[in-house]
Order: C-alpha cells, then sequence, then structure tokens
C-alpha cells in the first residue's frame, strides 16, 4: 500500500495486534513488488500472507513469481479489482476485503441525505440564507417530509442492505432494483422488488448501489433521468460512471430534480461547472467512504481477518472471484 494509506489507517495500536497475529517488519512497506531490491525480494519470498490498502500494485504473475509462499491477502479496503488479477484466483490465493467495513459510512452517509432530501434542507437553509427573516413554511414547503416517502435503492450491495437496515425505523417505503436478489431475499429484507424504470418512476429519493460495469454505464441517461417525478432527488455515493453528468446536469438546472453527489464524472468536475452553484445539488468530494477516525474499523476489521487466519479459520469476508463479475 502507499506510505499515506499506511499512516491514515494503521495506528500503532492497530500494527501491534497484527504484530502479535504474524511475524512482520512493521517499518517495511512495499510500493513495488518487482523493484529490484535484494532485501525486499528476500522478504518477498518468504510472505504467506499480504495486508494491502488503497495504492497497491497488481499482484500479477511477474508479483506472484516473486512470492511462492503466498497463501491469503487481506485488503484494508473495499474493491479488490485494482490489484488482485486471474494469476492470484489461479493460484488458489484466498483473498478477504475489510468493503463490509467500509459499507458503513457509506450507508450512513446515505440515510442522512435521503432524510435531508425528503426534508429539503437544502432549500430551506437556500430560502433562509436569501431572505434573512422567516421563512412560511407551510406556503414554501407544503409537501416536505419523511412520511411515507418512497426511496429506491438501485442495488442490494452490502450498501445497500445496510441502507435498508437504518431506514426501517422510519415510516418509508422502500424499494429495490438488483438483478440478483431473489424473491426470498427481498423478503428477509422487508422491501419491495421493482424493474428499473418503475423505481425509477415512484421514488421520491432514487439511490444509486451499483457497482461499476459496462451493463451499468451511464444507466441513468436523459431518458432515465425524465422518468423521476418533478422534485424528486438523486444520490450518487456509488461511482459518477452511473450517471451522465450532462443530462443530469440539464435537468437539476432546471430545478426540476435535486441532487447530491459524492462521485461524479469525472472524478472532479471542472471548475466552471454549475454542478458547485446550483442550490438544489449538494457536491461532497467522495467523503461518504471511511475517512478519519472511521479508517480505524478498516484496520481493525483487517486485524480480525488476519486471527482468523492464524487460527486456521475461513476469512469472514473472503472474496468470491465469481460474484466480482457483477460486484464492485
Amino acid at each position: 500500500m502507499s506510505r499515506e494509506t499506511r499512516d491514515a489507517i494503521f495506528g500503532g495500536e492497530a500494527l501491534a495486534r497484527i504484530a502479535r497475529l504474524a511475524r512482520i517488519d512493521t517499518e517495511v512497506l512495499v510500493t513495488d513488488f518487482v523493484a529490484p531490491d535484494p532485501v525486499l525480494g528476500r522478504m518477498l519470498a518468504e510472505t504467506e500472507v499480504l495486508v494491502t490498502g488503497w495504492g497497491c500494485p497488481r499482484i500479477d504473475r511477474a508479483a506472484l513469481s516473486r512470492m511462492p509462499r503466498l497463501r491469503a491477502v487481506v485488503h484494508s479496503a473495499g474493491s479488490v479489482k485494482h490489484h488482485i488479477t486471474d494469476a492470484c484466483w489461479e493460484r488458489g490465493v484466498q483473498v478477504s476485503t475489510a468493503a463490509a467495513a467500509n459499507a458503513l459510512p457509506v450507508a450512513e452517509y446515505t440515510v442522512a441525505a435521503i432524510l435531508f432530501a425528503n426534508k429539503r434542507v437544502l432549500d430551506g437553509a437556500y430560502a433562509y440564507r436569501q431572505s434573512r427573516q422567516r421563512v412560511n413554511l407551510l406556503e414554501r414547503f407544503p409537501s416536505v417530509g419523511n412520511y411515507r416517502r418512497t426511496v429506491g435503492l438501485v442495488g442490494a450491495s452490502r450498501i445497500g442492505r445496510r441502507v435498508v437496515e437504518l431506514l426501517r425505523p422510519f415510516d418509508v417505503r422502500v424499494l429495490v432494483h438488483d438483478p440478483y436478489l431473489s424473491e426470498r431475499e427481498a423478503r428477509e429484507l422487508g422491501v419491495e422488488q421493482a424493474g428499473l424504470d418503475a423505481l425509477v418512476s415512484r421514488s421520491d429519493v432514487v439511490s444509486l448501489h451499483a457497482p461499476e460495469l459496462p451493463a451499468t454505464r451511464r444507466m441513468f441517461d436523459a431518458a432515465r433521468l425524465s422518468l423521476m417525478p418533478d422534485g424528486a432527488t438523486l444520490i450518487n455515493t456509488a461511482r459518477g460512471s452511473l450517471v451522465d453528468t450532462e443530462a443530469l446536469t440539464k435537468e437539476v438546472r432546471t430545478g426540476r430534480l435535486h441532487a447530491v453527489l459524492d462521485h461524479t464524472e469525472p472524478e472532479v468536475l471542472p471548475a466552471d461547472s454549475p454542478l458547485f452553484d446550483l442550490p438544489n445539488v449538494l457536491l461532497t468530494p467522495h467523503l461518504a467512504g471511511s475517512i478519519g477516525g472511521e479508517l480505524h474499523r478498516l484496520a481493525d476489521a483487517t486485524a480480525d481477518e488476519l486471527g482468523r487466519y492464524a487460527q486456521g479459520l475461513t476469512f469472514r469476508h473472503r472474496v468470491d472471484p465469481q460474484a466480482l463479475q457483477h460486484s464492485a
């Protein structure tokens, strides 16, 4: 992983815990598996488990050739698609991820965004800021609130399912679209399954939790955005590629739709993008995921998995290579 990642996620306590579970040199940080470094080469030759994080280089055949004893990779972040290759699966390397831990703050952000969206918090704050006097709420916001609102979730991912759990105390109806969600799973979650277009047309808030795949690219294009009811809100904490930015910009500029965007395409919008200044758009810089103190949850999850491996147990959050075809 990168030094920045190590310093942010693994504090002294977490490293000390890992050091009790494995023989490790906590001062050595690998940022290049094939660098011509004889000391690094000797260490890699003895490595049984890799603890990886953001900034990890690809573990391809060249990298694996230097790690003949490698049996497992414990990833201290979410997706492993950036560094785990087919060569790892062919070798039979076990892979674990902290995606479940990273899903928690994203779900919390999403629920906060849903509740604020239905309450029209952005609109109310803007009206108050502009008028600098009492706002006639009954006149200005006659139909706001979360009571009996419909929330549509696109994707029953770890994050999507956690959002469902967190929404249970509220009087909202939850629709879910996910081609891999069975009827039994939907019943257990207590949600209503819906086709994507039906979900979009029925929801007061639509929140995206689908993976970045060729099939999901710009799934929210001009045609699908036009199906959203007037005043509805689109929340994107997934990937910017799921939304046609130009089409969304046109919709929100009219004031017809609202948006809460933690991911956009491009990832950093042009400085002159209207999305920065529109009162019905909340842009955040990719902060829904683990940041600050939340990063230590990732370190704890990593140590937990390493502890299970040391005891000869199966990883609790083992990555299924077949599931990677339709997941993040």
